[in-house]
C-alpha cells in the first residue's frame, strides 16, 4: 500500500482512535475514539480505480454507526436511568445492549451479514487491518463488560458453527478469510472469558498468521481459489509456504495455529462445560477441512498453464521473508515446545 501524505495521516488517526479507546476511563471517551477510528478507517478503504470498495465503504459506514448508535443509546439509557457516572458499572439489560453492539462492530456472529461482502471489496492490506486491527478495540471493550452467561455461550457457538459452515462453498479467498476470522472470533471470546492474557496471545498467534497469508497473497495478488492453482505453478516452494501458512491457521498440529488453541481448549477443560469445547473442535474440523481441500488439490494435482503466463520471478529480499514467514507458522509450535522442555 503506497503511504502517501492523507493515508499517513488517516493510518496515524486510525491507531490513535483504538488507543484513545483503550485507554478511556469512560464510555462517552470509549465513543469518541470508536468514532475516530471508524472516521479514519473510511477513507483508507476507498479507491478510485476500483468501484467495490466505494460499495464497502458506504456498507462499513452504515454499520459502523448504527452500532456506534446503539452504543450511545445503551450508555445514556444506562445512566439516566442509574443515575451514576459514565463508568463501566452498566448494569444487565444495557450491558447486553453494549455487548450486541460491539460484537456488531466486529463482524461476529449473529451480527456478521456485512462483514464478508465488505471483506470482498477491498485490498489485501485493507482486509488485514479489518480482521485485525479494528477488532482490538471492541474486544478490549467486551473483557471489561462480559461474563460467563447464556447469552455470549450462544455468541460462541455461532460465530464458530456459521464460521466454519460459512467457507464450505467459497471460492473467493476474501469471503474465506472473513468467515474463518468468524470462526477465530468465536475462540477469542472464549479465551477472553478465561483469562485476558489467553485471548491477547490468541490475538497476537492470528494476527500473525493472518499477516503471513495476506502478504503472500498480497504479492502475487491472488484474489481467488483457482489463482493458487494456475499462478503458483512455476513456484512450488511458494506454493508450499501458502497452504502451510494456510493451515497453520485452520489449527492444525503440529503447526503453529495449534498452539494458542491447545491453550485454550486446556484451560477451558478445567472452568467451562465439555459440551461448549466439543462444539468448538468440531467446528474447528470443518474450517480444516475446507482448507486441506485447497491443499489438497494444490498440492497433488498437476495444472497444465498457457505459455504466455510468465513464470513470476522473485528478488531475494521477498523470498527471504516469505521464507521467513513459513518457517515461523510451520516450526513455531515444535520449536516453543523444545525450549519449553530444556528451560
Amino acid at each position: 500500500m503506497q503511504m502517501n501524505p492523507s493515508k499517513f495521516l488517516f493510518t496515524s488517526c486510525l491507531i490513535l482512535g483504538t488507543l484513545i479507546t483503550i485507554s478511556s476511563n469512560s464510555w462517552l471517551g470509549v465513543w469518541m475514539g470508536l468514532e475516530i477510528n471508524l472516521l479514519s478507517f473510511i477513507p483508507l478503504m476507498t479507491n478510485h480505480n476500483n468501484i467495490l470498495t466505494t460499495e464497502a465503504s458506504l456498507k462499513y459506514f452504515l454499520i459502523q454507526t448504527f452500532a456506534s448508535a446503539i452504543l450511545l443509546f445503551a450508555i445514556i439509557t444506562s445512566y439516566v436511568m442509574s443515575h451514576t457516572t459514565f463508568q463501566f458499572n452498566i448494569e444487565f439489560p444495557y450491558s447486553i445492549l453494549i455487548i450486541s453492539a460491539l460484537l456488531l462492530k466486529m463482524g461476529a456472529a449473529p451480527f456478521h451479514f456485512w462483514f464478508p461482502g465488505t471483506m470482498e471489496g477491498l485490498n489485501w492490506w485493507n482486509c488485514f487491518i479489518l480482521m485485525t486491527w479494528q477488532k482490538i478495540a471492541p474486544l478490549i471493550l467486551l473483557s471489561y463488560t462480559a461474563s460467563f452467561n447464556i447469552f455470549l455461550l450462544c455468541i460462541i457457538m455461532t460465530c464458530t458453527i456459521i464460521g466454519s459452515i460459512g467457507g464450505l462453498n467459497q471460492t473467493s479467498l476474501r469471503k474465506l478469510m472473513a468467515y474463518s476470522s468468524i470462526n477465530h472470533l468465536g475462540w477469542m471470546i472464549a479465551a477472553l472469558i478465561l483469562s485476558d492474557n489467553l485471548w491477547i496471545f490468541y490475538f497476537s498467534m492470528y494476527a500473525f498468521l493472518t499477516a503471513s497469508i495476506v502478504f503472500l497473497f498480497n504479492c502475487f495478488q491472488i484474489y481467488h481459489m483457482n489463482q493458487n492453482f494456475l499462478m503458483l505453478t512455476h513456484n512450488p516452494t511458494i506454493k508450499f509456504y501458502l497452504f502451510t501458512s494456510l493451515l497453520s491457521l485452520g489449527g492444525l498440529p503440529p503447526f503453529l495455529g495449534f498452539l494458542p488453541k491447545w491453550l485454550v481448549i486446556q484451560t477451558m477443560a478445567e472452568t467451562m462445560s465439555p459440551f461448549l469445547i466439543t462444539i468448538m473442535v468440531i467446528t474447528t474440523l470443518l474450517t480444516l477441512f475446507y482448507y486441506l481441500r485447497i491443499t489438497f488439490s494444490a498440492f497433488l494435482l498437476n495444472y497444465s498453464e498457457v505459455k504466455w503466463n510468465s513464470p513470476l520471478t522473485l528478488n531475494y529480499n521477498l523470498f527471504l521473508k516469505l521464507t521467513t514467514l513459513a518457517s515461523i507458522s510451520t516450526f513455531g509450535l515444535s520449536l516453543s515446545t523444545l525450549m519449553y522442555f530444556l528451560l
